[in-house]
């Protein structure tokens, strides 16, 4: 059962300084994971709030390397960028980043609304993205709502999914 990660008998469950969301974690009714807050449930939570903001960090550097290490680079991978078609497999998620870093001056993120669920090896992040941008000389400003599906592997959370929809102005 999912329920709302509150934090109860945690000490810094979102860190010094940083904005509380609201987190979820899979967690048994009646404290199968013994008494208290299960370390891993926090670490969890935070590796995969790290994992996302590293994929912003990587779309600001507007670097094609920094956005592939963030991604699993497999034929499970889908990307829906705002106004596109679903994208299957690395190569053509990666294609279609290339070209969007390629043709992009500057990119700034605010992320807000920040919600991270943690099932097993797999995690998910709904977010809104308030983007500042240049287009055509001119900064811009627009919000996308987005889930961010993340997986466990050896390296760490990798992306496996992305899907962006760009909200009403």
């Amino acid at each position: 059962m999912l329920r709302p990660y509150d934090g109860s008998n945690c000490v810094n469950h979102v860190g010094p300084g940083r904005a509380p969301a609201v987190l979820f974690s899979a967690r048994p009714e009646h404290g199968g994971h013994g008494s208290g807050c299960a370390m891993t449930e926090t670490s969890d939570i935070e590796a995969v709030r790290a994992a996302n903001l590293a994929f912003y960090a990587a779309f600001s550097s507007l670097e094609i390397e920094e956005m592939a290490k963030v991604w699993e680079q497999s034929e499970r991978a889908i990307c829906v960028h705002p106004g596109w078609r679903a994208l299957s497999g690395w190569e053509a998620i990666r294609e279609s980043w290339e070209k969007i870093l390629d043709n992009t001056a500057l990119m700034h993120f605010n992320i807000t609304g920040v919600k991270v669920v943690v099932q097993g090896d797999a995690a998910w992040v709904s977010c809104v993205e308030n983007i500042t941008t240049l287009l055509e000389g001119r900064a811009t400003d627009f919000a996308i709502q987005t889930t961010n599906v993340f997986v466990r592997t050896a390296e760490g959370w990798r992306m496996v999914h992305h899907h962006g929809s760009q909200l009403p102005g």
